[in-house]
């Protein structure tokens, strides 16, 4: 384990101890604040037109999900479960994007073997997941974010099971919208 590892996992232990609120941290860093604008980025997609910004989605609801590489067992089951539920995002004006440092090429071949019709976006050099976050290692973390249709980020989920994930986000993202 590397000494930057040792070092996060002691951090993150000190936080959960002590109960720090302010910045919230977590294994991959500092996390955005809550009800704040989340800051603007595009990374290269394997859909569409070969981009994707995040305002490209102003007026939706956006879950940005973090993972850490495609065709691992986790990851394999979360994007499932996302495209799953896929129709009950859309029906609530949602978009889902997924982000890791994998490039397009293996984004497409998961896509692909998957039957995913989400986008994935490819962080390779790990910027966005950093700002978010949610990078330890060179690797996305499996952290998710829902953001609302004016850019402000509403939620986070750190720790995240992937198996029952995506219904946690839903029943989350029900309760913001019935909020508002």
């Amino acid at each position: 384990m590397s000494r930057r590892t040792v070092l996060s996992v002691i951090i993150a232990i000190a936080v959960t101890i002590c109960g720090w609120s302010s910045p919230v941290l977590a294994l991959g860093g500092p996390q955005l604040p809550l009800n704040e604008l989340v800051p603007n980025f595009t990374l290269p997609t394997n859909t569409g037109d070969g981009e994707i910004s995040l305002s490209d989605y102003r007026g939706q609801w956006v879950v940005l999900y973090f993972y850490p590489q495609d065709f691992t067992s986790g990851c394999t089951l979360e994007a499932r479960r996302f495209q799953q539920d896929l129709p009950k995002y859309q029906a609530q004006n949602t978009q889902i994007l997924g982000v890791s440092v994998d490039d397009v090429d293996s984004h497409r071949e998961f896509c692909d073997a998957e039957g995913l019709t989400f986008p994935l976006l490819a962080d390779t050099t790990g910027k966005v997941s950093k700002i978010y976050g949610s990078l330890l290692s060179g690797m996305s973390l499996r952290h998710t974010y829902i953001i609302d249709p004016n850019g402000i980020l509403k939620e986070r989920f750190l720790g995240v099971r992937p198996a029952i994930h995506s219904a946690e986000v839903l029943a989350r993202l029900d309760e913001l919208k019935d909020a508002v």
